[in-house]
């Protein structure tokens, strides 16, 4: 039997097939159709075929998504993938397929895979993070994705930076509207933006990762900011669920440093006198949202 999962991204679409036992055997990317709605379902679907013509069978599709299917409208609310906003992707790519389809947010697609064979299988609650270009979370409990009412469980990017320093406020401002969301300090433009902000330099947050490494004071410096406020953001997930694993998704969690930094701080901040907690790196790395998409259709 296989799945098939689809990774609808800002600037590609990735689908596979996966089989029960966790093998990919066909892989396929293309260019997302930026700003053309009808050119992104066209594509998707043409994915989905392609893969079907490969596997020799139909499959369940699943589909990751930047924001989310609203419950109260069923289109599409807070895609940074502005042009999808508003459009109700379910109908009209159900109608395309001729078939049922699971839609979730690409943060919980890489929740999901994690927690299902990846760096967080067997833990009972994970709370999975992406930091690239933004920052969005997912929470599997028990093996099951939570989504909430709302459609926004684990969107902890989307509130106030905890305990704000007095020189982070009133904090950057988001696309979402306000000041000073997490996604605005933790996100790698955020961590970009900050080395600016001190340095007067504009290095993307890998370079900036590499001169830390290399013993910069600067960038040293930089990453001891951005450590804190990560610590001060996760333990307060850590306060509210008490996850048993959090895995990093995204760019940034490429450095290598965070896991230790990060957990080595946190501590001042959850209100507990041990922390057993652990931060992880993904064990699917960039195949962890499309394998989570595939994943939406249990067996």
């Amino acid at each position: 039997m296989f799945r098939i999962g689809v990774d609808l991204g800002g600037t590609k679409i990735e689908a596979i097939a996966l089989a029960d036992d966790g093998v990919i055997p066909v892989r396929l990317r293309v260019a997302t159709p930026r700003h053309d709605y009808e050119g992104t379902l066209s594509a998707i679907a043409r994915l989905v075929h392609e893969i079907e013509a490969s596997i020799g069978q139909q499959a369940t599709v699943g589909i990751g998504m930047p924001g989310a299917l609203s419950p109260a409208t069923g289109l599409v609310k807070n895609a940074n993938s502005t042009w999808l906003n508003g459009r109700a992707l379910d109908h009209d790519l159900s109608a395309l397929l001729a078939r049922p389809l699971r839609f979730s947010n690409d943060a919980n697609c890489f929740a999901l895979s994690e927690a299902s064979d990846g760096a967080a299988a067997g833990a009972a609650c994970v709370f999975g993070v992406i930091i690239g270009t933004g920052t969005g979370g997912g929470v599997v409990v028990n093996g099951r994705l939570l989504t909430g009412p709302n459609a926004i469980a684990g969107e902890w990017g989307h509130n106030p930076l905890p305990r704000p320093l007095a020189e982070e406020l009133p904090g950057p401002a988001c696309y979402c509207g306000h000041h000073g969301c997490i996604e605005t300090f933790l996100s790698g433009p955020g961590l970009a933006r900050d080395h600016q902000r001190v340095t007067g330099l504009t290095l993307e947050p890998d370079e900036i990762a590499r001169r830390a490494e290399a013993g910069d004071a600067a960038a040293m410096a930089t990453f001891e900011r951005y450590e804190d406020r990560m610590a001060r953001a996760l333990a307060t997930i850590i306060n509210v669920i008490d996850p048993d694993v959090i895995v990093l998704g995204g760019g940034m969690s490429n450095v290598g440093r965070l896991y230790e930094n990060v957990p080595a701080r946190w501590s001042r901040y959850v209100f507990s006198d041990r922390v057993d907690t652990r931060l992880v790196p993904p064990r699917h790395t960039d195949s962890s949202g499309v394998r989570g998409a595939a994943w939406l259709w249990p067996a």
